[in-house]
């Protein structure tokens, strides 16, 4: 017997090839159920979660301490001795796009039953760390047959998804922190069917969360690995207190039994995509947090949250009041996740804010970048299918060096949502994605206001309801539904800013939104990128925006686009989701869900952004069976990169494992970060 013990509706609810255990544990079957939207909003919802390149220049941890940035574009590990195979197709030329020293030849796809972590000829890949390993000195190593809640909660967490790394500073580039999000679990793979029920709940438990842990090299040229013991070790647990910040902290819609002020909730839940400020602290967003909630499912608000009176896949409401909120004194548990995290690395003793000032949803993560007028832009998407896209503004300037200052920028400041228009006649975007008259699809946008100068812009909603309530203080301003934005980046290089809408097979049918220039495909199975051009100024209220490229195989007859480049030559690329830059400014991006849609493995992919060759799509590695490719960070100056692969196996069962990565010992799959690098030698 499962030790979950899934409706056969979540069995049955996925479509195409990827696993409907994945949909039924990391969202909580939410498209079975249908769009949480029912407003009559237009149909364009798309580019907001980005707020950060991670590549700025950091304040220092102190004054003029610098931190220098690993994330998406720092100076990362070197070559290694490799595992694993590359598989060359030979479609890349061999230099690299705008001079990046990345270089390397497009992996093939890989089918979705493979279960190897696949990398271009020449490189070689190296797990960093894996679900279970010990971070503490008086950690147990992992046991598979003798796991404990005790255990996990001195371990590295499940289902690694957001990734970022910065260098110490002093370290000569040696050592590094790393700061990891752990979304969800699947204790069917984790645990044998015999568990006590009791015991699968709580380590279930301590494997979520976030994990902060201490990295080590012997030089550039050699992987990192983690430190067991060190310092800055952190694992941050759904036991640990967070601080609410903003202006509805303390209000009656956060206030429970347990905190009857209002001010303090125990843990994160859900922690999908982040960012990495200026200040070099780290944000997690808080996603799918209604899967682990049983409510009265009466409200309007618990419908918009997809809220509902039934049993969750987990159960924690069984055994835990506070998942309950039918219990009285815990109808508010819920309005207390679906924020913006924000976490010191360098502060083990730091306590972790939730930040209400960006609203509450479903955060697929925020990034932030300073504005011309000093000002600090978060952006960020709402993962669901026909939801938003987020801008806020904050009240005050990022001033240079002054840490202390700058962690209370986001606490304050202006709210908007994203509406977009397009400019070819409505007859020329019927649903197919073939590409308008004018060559390319494109128009202009607008940000709506929700919350300027700390009060709401949005007629019959409190200040603290627009913060907790933002999908319906969003609905009714007006805003253009989306085809499920995820992550959100801007660009240092251009400041140009790129969503990536992974799916919305939703799209055009029956009762729902139709396709329009920014959605320009019906049941849209495989996602595009948008770019968003803000024109030199990041509080302004108007942008102009076009798609960079409408996803899908052109070898297997989809109707694709890639801003005019030649469809024969990129890889196929389906359900892009997290995003990333180089040093010099080309786009990367991570695939979720490509099984269901071109029938390949996800993977990690490089997009050249300009002159001639903008649009090319380069393959650069593949993840094993069932996995999600999360977190990509690219150091192409050390001609490295580094993803987490969450979920591989996910459609397997104890005793039953369909993948064995990344020790392929006969035991079961580890959800593990990875590096690649050249192989030495």
């Amino acid at each position: 017997m499962a030790l979950i013990d899934l409706p056969l509706l979540m069995k049955d609810a996925a479509r195409g090839k990827r696993s409907a255990v994945t949909c039924a544990l990391k969202c909580g079957n939410q498209c079975a159920f249908g769009p949480c939207n029912h407003s009559d909003n237009a149909t364009f919802r798309d580019i907001a979660s980005a707020a950060l390149s991670r590549r700025a220049v950091i304040g220092g941890t102190t004054g003029a301490l610098a931190i220098a940035l690993g994330g998406t574009q720092g100076a990362l590990a070197d070559p290694g001795t490799g595992q694993g195979k590359g598989k060359g197709n030979g479609k890349s030329g061999a230099l690299a796009p705008n001079g990046s020293k990345l270089r390397f030849e497009a992996i093939a796809p890989v089918d979705y039953m493979v279960d190897e972590f696949t990398v271009p000829e020449g490189f070689g890949w190296h797990p960093i760390i894996r679900w279970g390993d010990p971070l503490f000195e008086d950690a147990p190593d992992f046991d598979w047959n003798a796991q404990s809640a005790e255990a996990q909660a001195l371990q590295f967490g499940y289902n690694n998804d957001y990734t970022e790394i910065q260098e110490i500073p002093g370290s000569n580039g040696k050592r590094a922190v790393m700061f990891v999000n752990h979304e969800y679990t699947n204790e069917n793979i984790m645990f044998p069917a015999e568990t006590d029920q009791d015991d699968v709940i709580e380590i279930g438990m301590a494997a979520h969360g976030l994990t902060v842990v201490e990295l080590e090299r012997k030089n550039k040229n050699f992987p990192y690995s983690y430190v067991r013991g060190a310092e800055l070790n952190r694992r941050i647990l759904l036991t640990e207190e967070f601080a609410l910040t903003g202006a509805a902290a303390g209000g009656e819609l956060l206030r429970t039994v347990e905190d009857p002020e209002g001010r303090t909730v125990l843990g994160t839940l859900g922690n999908c995509s982040g960012g990495l400020t200026p200040w070099g602290t780290l944000l997690s967003g808080e996603e799918n947090f209604n899967g682990y909630f049983r409510t009265p499912g009466t409200s309007a608000e618990d419908a918009r949250y997809g809220l509902a009176d039934r049993a969750t896949a987990r159960g924690w409401e069984a055994t835990h009041e506070r998942f309950d909120s039918r219990t009285e004194g815990y109808e508010n548990e819920p309005n207390r996740f679906g924020y913006i995290v924000e976490v010191d690395p360098f502060d083990p003793t730091s306590t972790p804010r939730k930040h209400t000032a960006l609203g509450r949803f479903k955060h697929e993560g925020a990034n932030v970048i300073v504005a011309e007028n000093g000002k600090v832009v978060a952006y960020s998407g709402d993962d669901e299918k026909f939801d938003y896209l987020y801008k806020f503004v904050s009240r005050d300037s990022y001033v240079e060096g002054d840490r202390a200052h700058n962690l209370t920028l986001l606490e304050n400041g202006d709210l908007f949502v994203a509406k977009f228009a397009g400019n070819s006649p409505a007859s020329e975007i019927d649903g197919s994605g073939e590409v308008p008259a004018d060559g390319s699809f494109d128009g202009t946008g607008e940000w709506l206001p929700l919350v300027v100068d700390g009060e709401s812009a949005v007629p019959g909603f409190t200040l603290e309801q627009v913060l907790v309530h933002t999908r319906l203080a969003a609905d009714a301003v007006g805003p253009t539904k989306m085809d499920r934005c995820e992550d959100v980046e801007p660009s240092l290089h251009s400041r140009r800013v790129y969503v990536a809408c992974t799916n919305n097979s939703d799209r055009g049918t029956t009762g729902k939104a139709a396709a329009d220039e920014a959605n320009p495909r019906s049941e849209n199975r495989d996602g595009h990128i948008v770019e968003i051009d803000e024109q030199g100024d990041q509080t302004s209220t108007t942008f102009a925006w076009n798609l960079l490229m409408v996803c899908g195989d052109p070898a297997q007859g989809d109707q694709t686009y890639f801003s005019g480049f030649p469809v024969e030559q990129v890889s196929p690329i389906s359900c892009p989701d997290n995003l990333a830059f180089d040093a010099v400014g080309n786009l990367w991006i991570s695939t979720d869900g490509a099984p269901s849609g071109i029938g390949f493995n996800d993977g990690l992919f490089r997009v050249t952004l300009d002159g001639e060759d903008r649009g090319r799509v380069e393959q650069f590695l593949s993840v094993p069976r069932d996995g999600e490719t999360c977190g990509p960070i690219i150091r192409d100056t050390d001609r490295s990169a580094f993803v987490s692969v969450q979920h591989p196996g996910e459609d397997g069962a104890w005793g039953e494992q369909v993948s064995f990565f990344p020790d392929y010992d006969g035991q079961g799959p580890k959800p593990s970060v990875i590096q690649v690098l050249p192989q030495r030698g």
